[in-house]
């Protein structure tokens, strides 16, 4: 994404540009709610400017909705003060075709109930440890989790699994964590009681898989402020 919406900033004022986005996503994760901002010189209107830069992002799969003028200290990724993920699981055997690549496929059924007690175990403040990769470079795994809420839902391509994830922000690789050890418990190899031992555990070594990124999407980024008359 940084790439393509750079080069089509060049387009319409010499650069060098460089944007900065709200949050870092991995390879195959999706932005419904990605924030980015940037520098430029001229005094653009900002619907003129979504607009010049949709036309130059064909044919990307990367739109900008809405534009908006901030204050110079405002930053995309320090100025937020909460993000917001989903993580789709489709549950059936036939392979996926329309949501292909759009969701984590498991061939069983999956016990939401169970999923959910597992997850109230992370609620809260905790020394995420086990759910960080051995990657991440934040300075501390302590964390406070606002929501993990687990629905059923009917897609398009049958019954799904949908994780709502809520917080100031994340660690490397916490979301996809969190949901490949919840997907243990739904299936029943895991107990809800095992999350909650895992967590006390802070050891890598104690975390379920981590499920693959092309199920998760950044939804919202939260500010003090609103900052877009329009986020659809």
């Amino acid at each position: 994404m940084q790439g393509v919406i750079e080069a089509a900033l060049a387009k319409l004022e010499p650069g060098p540009h460089t944007i900065a986005a709200a949050g870092r996503t991995d390879t195959g994760v999706h932005g419904l709610g990605q924030v980015a901002h940037c520098d430029l010189q001229k005094d653009w209107d900002p619907f003129r400017l979504s607009e010049a830069l949709n036309y130059h992002l064909k044919p990307h799969p990367v739109a900008i909705v809405d534009a908006a003028r901030v204050a110079d200290d405002w930053h995309a990724r320090f100025s937020a003060v909460e993000r917001q993920y989903l993580f789709r699981i489709l549950m059936r055997r036939a392979p996926a075709t329309h949501d292909a690549g759009q969701v984590w496929q498991v061939s069983q059924q999956l016990d939401v109930g169970a999923m959910q007690r597992g997850a109230d175990y992370l609620l809260g403040n905790h020394d995420f440890t086990t759910f960080r990769s051995t990657i991440c470079q934040a300075a501390s795994p302590v964390k406070t989790l606002d929501e993990l809420r687990v629905e059923r839902v009917m897609g398009v391509s049958g019954p799904e699994i949908h994780f709502h994830v809520r917080a100031r922000s994340f660690l490397h690789n916490q979301v996809r964590s969190f949901v490949g050890t919840l997907e243990r418990v739904g299936a029943g190899s895991w107990s809800p009681e095992d999350v909650r031992d895992a967590l006390e555990a802070r050891d890598r070594a104690a975390c379920g898989p981590v499920c693959p990124g092309h199920g998760l999407y950044l939804a919202r980024v939260g500010y003090p402020e609103p900052v877009f008359s329009n986020t659809a």
